[in-house]
């Protein structure tokens, strides 16, 4: 019996996915299970995998094409099964709920809804390649191709939107050099602008912002900390061996997050009818990509060491660059922090990311002349700047968080207590 393949919903808020890559040919043998292809979703590039054994016997979209979720991407079925039938219903989309997310596809088989009846679409097929622009690329990949003696410009690139990410470079040392340069088939060139069609991330982030700095009220609160102490307790602890090195972002989120257990009316989420306060911590913490921006959780973050912050903050971001973060590693957050000091913002507002209530911008350290006991003094200061959501959190709540944020980053000891 056939298996039709759907554009699954491979995230909890993705609504349409770009095929990216076909890893399986038409005509090849597959086993339920089998990686079938590669989606670029709302958040990441995730695996499309078979729901049946059987041979591929119809790509129905082509690579670079995008497709809502719950339309038929593709069909398994025996080799000599007549497939006619499924191949003219291919420009239906099945309702959503007859699609299972990705979980729970992983955890049942699949009965296949009948086709709705529509007229016949043909396939789309792909445009030529269009040379445009310099090189997108990872930074994995710039790195190994640095290190090999490649130059990023000479090799096809397999990611999103054309862009050449680690596999690539693997490919290219391995065949000894690539040249000649793909692009996305659906970039348009013109004689001083290149056109790039949205990634879906980029679509995600346009529509989360409309959300989010339209109706929601939102007030800001800044301070300015000393971090000298918290600064020479990284270098103290830095001087005791590689398993104690911890970044001053690292001390931040750990005191971001002890703050928000002591004060459960700033983690909180507003959901329309009513506000929900957790009894627990789930930081979430901006990672500028390629594409674009995004926020993976540290669970839990209050009732975990400086260390453990940082190991898994760092396996994140790795992830989160590459595209490699589940959607589990992404969502369920009840507060967020966004640093761009090590990029020398002195000071800056964040957006809030509903449905939850704040976000913390983290400026730059900076070496400043400032009054201490009666004479002028340099010391290490940073500026934060908390934006509110004033429907749950009203300014003298959001200045009592601050307050403790403050007492924890300039006695940072009180986080390893």
């Amino acid at each position: 019996m056939a298996t039709k393949i759907f554009m699954e919903a491979l995230s909890p808020t993705m609504e349409e996915g770009r095929l990216v890559k076909w890893n399986v040919p038409e005509g090849a043998a597959v086993k339920s299970g089998d990686v079938l292809a590669e989606v670029e979703t709302d958040k990441a590039v995730m695996e499309l995998v078979a729901r049946g054994d059987g041979v591929l016997r119809k790509q129905l979209v082509a690579e670079g094409t995008t497709a809502p979720v719950g339309s038929l991407v593709g069909v398994i079925a025996a080799a000599d099964e007549d497939i006619a039938a499924l191949v003219s219903g291919a420009g239906s989309a099945t309702p959503a709920a007859a699609v299972p997310t990705a979980a729970a596809a992983a955890a049942a088989p699949v009965t296949p809804p009948a086709p709705a009846a529509a007229a016949p679409v043909a396939p789309p097929a792909p445009a030529a390649p269009v040379s445009t622009g310099p090189t997108r690329s990872s930074p994995l990949a710039r790195r190994l191709a640095r290190e090999s003696g490649l130059d990023v410009g000479t090799i096809a690139g397999s990611g999103p939107s054309g862009r050449v990410i680690k596999r690539d470079i693997e490919a290219a040392i391995a065949g000894g050099g690539v040249t000649g340069v793909s692009r996305p088939p659906s970039a348009v060139a013109g004689a001083d602008f290149t056109d790039q069609p949205l990634t879906q991330i980029r679509k995600t982030i346009a529509k989360r912002l409309a959300e989010s700095i339209g109706p929601i009220p939102t007030f800001y609160l800044t301070a300015e900390y000393d971090m000298t102490r918290a600064v020479e307790m990284r270098a103290q602890a830095a001087g005791l061996g590689d398993e104690f090195k911890v970044s001053v972002n690292d001390i931040v989120l750990k005191a971001v997050a002890t703050a928000l257990a002591a004060h459960p009316e700033v983690n909180a989420h507003w959901l329309g009818d009513k506000i929900r306060y957790f009894s627990r911590v789930h930081l979430g913490m901006a990672v500028a990509t390629d594409d674009g921006l995004i926020v993976p959780v540290i669970f839990d973050a209050d009732q975990k060491g400086l260390r453990e912050i940082s190991s898994e903050s760092r396996a994140l971001a790795a992830k989160a660059r590459e595209r490699k973060l589940t959607p589990e590693q992404y969502t369920g957050s009840t507060f967020s922090v966004s640093n761009l000091g090590m990029m020398q913002i002195d000071q800056f507002t964040a957006i809030i990311n509903p449905p939850e209530c704040g976000i913390l911008a983290i400026g730059a350290i900076e070496d400043t002349p400032v009054v201490v006991d009666g004479a002028i003094a340099v010391r290490k200061r940073m500026r934060v700047t908390m934006s509110c959501d004033h429907r749950v959190i009203d300014g003298a709540v959001g200045a009592r968080f601050l307050l403790d944020l403050r007492r924890m980053l300039e006695n940072p000891l009180m986080l390893v207590f």
